[in-house]
């Protein structure tokens, strides 16, 4: 019982999920700083159900293909741990159980929005990825509407303020998934996943890309300044964290070496998560 409940767990994906819910509570108390607790906890909780079931859906569609790759190849579906019907009921249980939660506290467009994201990352996005590097332009809809949805939850439209939110998680993305396909290059050729941008994928073409992408960062970072959403303080903290973030595609473009990759996939992964609670911070 204990190792069947490990398996649901893993398949979940908690953490990622929990990230993707961290990024509707900052939308959230962006729009609302009053928001109570409890709003914020139910806005996290619906997104990280939408968000569990969409990895589902990722990984039912995968299940093949993650056979093929040494960091997938102990997941919950290749190993048999579970079987693809009782991921199909889970997943579907998650849907329905986040988008009714978003859908009877907070607005039916705040649920539309959760379940358009859940379905491009799901059957569209996922797909993709033996297709075309397009996916990743795709499958960053999906990754940047969270904050999009928190602030739908807490005001009911989608405004400016919500836009800047998406665009930054939105541009943010693509030095995130192409240095961790940089990284795993080897592992996801062998599903035939197309994930780098340029021919020849791991080349200084594909590192400008990454810088290009980075250095819209920094303007975009100022946006909620001139909005009026946050405060100088964040700004200033976005521009630095911006800054230091472009200076390691340098490095990258300089050498096109993993470890150049890995540095720019450690630093994404700090990033988001210090900027946007810079902007909470200064709002609060």
């Amino acid at each position: 019982m204990a190792q069947k409940a490990s398996a649901y767990f893993q398949l979940l994906k908690f953490r990622l999920s929990l990230t993707v819910a961290f990024s509707s509570a900052i939308g959230f108390i962006l729009a609302d700083p009053n928001g109570r607790w409890y709003e914020i906890a139910l806005v996290m909780l619906g997104g990280l159900l939408v968000t569990g079931s969409a990895n589902i859906i990722n990984q039912i569609l995968e299940k093949d293909l993650d056979k093929m790759m040494k960091r997938t190849a102990k997941r919950p579906l290749p190993t048999g741990r579970l079987s693809v019907s009782e991921a199909v009921i889970y997943g579907v249980f998650l849907a329905v159980a986040g988008t009714l939660l978003l859908s009877w506290y907070f607005n039916p467009l705040t649920a539309a929005l959760s379940l358009l994201s859940m379905v491009l990352y799901g059957f569209i996005y996922t797909p993709l990825k033996r297709i075309s590097p397009i996916c990743v332009f795709v499958g960053a809809i999906p990754g940047a509407m969270p904050p999009l949805i928190g602030w739908v939850a807490a005001s009911g439209a989608i405004e400016v303020e919500a836009i800047i939110l998406f665009g930054i998680q939105f541009f943010w993305q693509f030095p995130h998934f192409w240095a961790i396909a940089w990284v795993l290059d080897d592992d996801y050729k062998k599903a035939g996943f197309k994930m780098l941008p340029m021919e020849g994928g791991k080349n200084l073409k594909t590192a400008i890309q990454i810088m290009s992408y980075t250095l819209v960062l920094i303007p975009l970072s100022l946006l909620p300044l001139q909005f009026g959403m946050t405060g100088t303080t964040s700004a200033m903290i976005a521009v630095v964290c911006g800054v230091l973030f472009l200076a390691q595609t340098f490095y990258l473009m300089r050498t096109c070496s993993k470890k150049a990759a890995m540095s720019i996939m450690f630093g994404s992964f700090l990033y988001l998560p210090i900027v946007q609670i810079a902007f909470v911070l200064d709002k609060v």
